[in-house]
């Protein structure tokens, strides 16, 4: 092997090492982690849990607002069948009928990514409703009149995708926990 050839290996080697070198550097003493998101909050926000969960780490409620008898028994069962944790179920706590609706998910500040997820389960067809007070992490998931089944994994998976910028908005007086991004 040529000096020369040795002598070009030995500065693309140093190049390398020093590029390396800068990129760990840069990645170690980066200042602006989660201040983009906390920078939203206004006085009076809650701080939203915004983390994609696995099933298994969702609580969830499943409610019947339907004229079909035990039918939240069966979501229940599909429900822990994928992993989740249900706490709860049984006819709709509240007498609302969600007849023309997939379902209705009712979720707090800390349920925020846990609903995106439960969304993904009804094809993006679930309706939100966001309760600012509720302070637990758990999702009440209330079964309407246009309910056929949960979707298969690949849907989900396809769901979770094809999310539109409004859906991932943040519900009013919320910002992102710059802690839990």
């Amino acid at each position: 092997m040529s000096f020369a050839r040795v002598r070009a290996l030995l500065v693309v080697g140093v190049l390398a090492v020093i590029a390396l070198v800068f990129v760990a550097v840069t990645l170690v003493r980066d200042t602006q982690a989660g201040k983009e998101a906390a920078s939203h909050c206004q006085e009076g926000d809650k701080l939203a849990d915004t983390r994609l969960r696995q099933p298994k780490d969702i609580k969830i409620n499943v409610y019947n607002a339907t004229e079909t008898a035990g039918l939240a028994n069966t979501v229940k069962t599909d429900f822990q069948n994928r992993q989740f944790q249900v706490l709860k179920a049984g006819n709709e706590p509240n007498k609302k009928g969600v007849d023309d609706e997939v379902a209705v998910l009712r979720y707090g500040p800390k349920g925020v990514g846990s609903y995106h997820v439960l969304r993904a389960y009804f094809l993006n067809e679930a309706e939100p409703e966001f309760q600012l007070d509720r302070d637990n992490d758990v999702v009440d998931v209330v079964i309407g009149g246009e309910f056929k089944q949960l979707a298969t994994i690949t849907e989900v998976n396809q769901a979770l995708t094809q999310r539109d910028s409004a859906s991932t908005q943040l519900p009013p007086r919320t910002c992102a926990d710059p802690d839990l991004s």
